[in-house]
């Protein structure tokens, strides 16, 4: 069985049951809307969240559609077809349909400049682009310099003239199956690793790649027909789209929402009725803090039904998650560790029934093996800190035109996953840090997670990011990138005498006041930090009041 299928057996015995709805909580009303099959259910509430919503059937009618338009224009099996949309009801028919057409998908960062951009699509050789009206003004500034892309597909209102009209073109196009015949080995999609150590590169995924995430996240989380996720992370990223696939397998309806304040988190799952939510660590620690300062009343909503909160994309600070489950004690917990080399979350997987374990990143998922290893690749004991390598049917085929960079990370059949773990007595893996972010300072190894966690026990800090920064006499020293809460003050004598629980070696030598970037997927963007504190003359931050 093949991903396309799934989706096919859901239109046919559940056609007509919800698959996706859109929630967009800031009436955009005005933005470019879609096809003109998209279904408009609008709230007789004045101020309700616009929303749109798809059934299984229509999912699958649409799928077709761009997969025949595709095959009309003599694509070949096996071209690349770049998508540069935001979460939206479109986003993942235009997948399916690249899939249905033997095509590779190549879904893009929808934060890319439009150098990235450019970048991406010659690195993948992408030939066809389908992009919404939020990358017009990106794409007017390169449009003319994409030789190797021959067609492009808008999807939205005020079409720019070097694209043509997906919606219009649709129309046109039958919505039955194409004739194309896709096996397990065929290449599915194209994603990018999110360059938080530097440049994105393109990894190529097999559709028995696609199909395995299927089974693991349903194995992992034991979704029926009777669930409802609420989809929040953007869709170009792993992540997002495989715990999705548990809606897809188990044919239940997911919830598109477009914005991630508390309330809005809160409102949807309550007017939607979600039973499983996959929060980023920012976006959680918001929420808590919403309902901690009052500003959120959760008596305002009708909560009961949720039953699984998880949280993935990066290390997840322990001291959250027992805030959390002293706000919402009947919650299901889980955290998944993944990567996009090993399509998305999954590849350890922490699991509902070990909440006494929180702080850990699991054991081997569903279908994956899990070791940690020494520099000569052998396996650590003892609880040593050593590399964590993951194996199973979702590691990737390769970096894309680039078997240098792919035989440095993959070996035997291993992928070398360049985070730093530990294995406790039970078998349970703790991640330490990134390989790359590990700092060393007077011969001493400082793994700045571990600081991290320990710093966001303090209840005047928001966020934080512990980096490496050169020293004279140690090499390099802990500098602590602090965000605090907002309306609180703080100062660096109050950090430092909180510290003194730590041991004098893993003290950040450095306090600075600052917003804490993350990417779109939840992890602190550290190379930017370094360029802006390392890279140059130091800028001192005010001290946030």
């Amino acid at each position: 069985m093949v991903i396309t299928e799934l989706l096919e057996r859901n239109a046919r015995l559940y056609g007509q049951e919800t698959a996706l709805v859109e929630l967009s909580p800031t009436e955009e009303r005005d933005r470019a809307l879609t096809w003109r099959e998209a279904s408009l259910i609008e709230s007789a509430q004045p101020d309700a969240p616009y929303r749109r919503a798809l059934s299984w059937k229509d999912f699958d009618r649409r799928a077709n559609r761009i997969a025949n338009l595709l095959l009309s224009r003599n694509l070949q099996r096996g071209a690349k077809v770049g998508i540069l949309m935001i979460n939206c009801l479109e986003w993942l028919p235009v997948y399916f349909g690249i899939l249905k057409a033997g095509c590779i998908a190549v879904p893009m960062n929808f934060r890319y400049s439009s150098e990235e951009i450019k970048y991406c699509l010659e690195l993948a050789d992408v030939e066809v682009l389908v992009f919404g009206p939020e990358f017009i003004s990106r794409m007017d500034a390169i449009a003319d310099q994409l030789p190797g892309v021959k067609m492009m597909f808008f999807v939205g209102r005020n079409k720019p003239d070097y694209a043509e009209d997906c919606g219009r073109l649709m129309n046109f196009c039958s919505s039955s199956a194409p004739p194309v015949a896709i096996t397990q080995e065929d290449y599915a999609a194209i994603y990018f690793s999110s360059g938080t150590t530097g440049f994105p590169k393109a990894i190529l995924h097999s559709h028995r790649a696609l199909i395995s995430s299927c089974e693991t996240e349903q194995a992992h989380h034991g979704q029926t027909r009777d669930d409802v996720f609420l989809c929040i992370p953007p869709l170009y990223h792993t992540g997002a789209k495989m715990h999705w696939f548990g809606s897809l397998i188990s044919a239940s309806k997911a919830v598109l929402l477009r914005g991630v304040k508390p309330e809005w988190i809160l409102r949807a799952v309550t007017e939607e009725k979600c039973t499983i939510v996959w929060l980023l660590v920012p976006w959680a620690q918001d929420l808590l803090d919403a309902i901690e300062s009052g500003k959120v009343n959760l008596d305002s909503y009708l909560l009961d039904q949720w039953r699984l909160m998880h949280i993935g994309a990066q290390p997840v600070p322990p001291s959250l998650i027992h805030r959390w489950m002293q706000v919402f004690p009947n919650h299901q917990y889980d955290t998944n560790y993944g990567l996009s080399e090993s399509i998305g979350p999954g590849c350890v997987h922490l699991g509902v029934e070990n909440i006494h374990k929180v702080g850990a990143i699991g054991k081997a998922g569903y279908h994956w093996q899990a070791k940690v290893v020494d520099e000569q690749g052998q396996e650590v004991s003892g609880g040593a800190v050593g590399e964590l390598i993951v194996k199973g049917p979702g590691v990737m085929l390769c970096y894309y035109k680039n078997q240098e960079a792919t035989d440095e990370i993959l070996k035997d059949g291993w992928l070398y996953t360049g985070d730093m773990a530990r294995v406790d007595e039970d078998g349970f893996i703790y991640l330490v840090d990134r390989k790359k972010d590990v700092v060393i300072s007077g011969g001493e190894n400082l793994y700045p997670v571990q600081i991290e966690d320990f710093l966001r026990q303090f209840d005047k800090i928001k966020d934080v990011a512990v980096i490496g920064m050169p020293d004279q006499r140690l090499g390099e020293i802990a500098a602590a990138i602090i965000e605090i809460k907002e309306g609180i003050t703080c100062t660096e004598e109050e950090i430092n005498a909180f510290c003194q629980g730590l041991p004098r070696y893993k003290r950040p030598r450095r306090i600075i006041f600052a917003h804490v970037p993350r990417n779109p997927t939840g992890k602190i963007e550290k190379p930017a930090l370094r360029e802006k504190y390392c890279g140059g003359r130091l800028v001192e931050e005010q001290i946030r009041s």
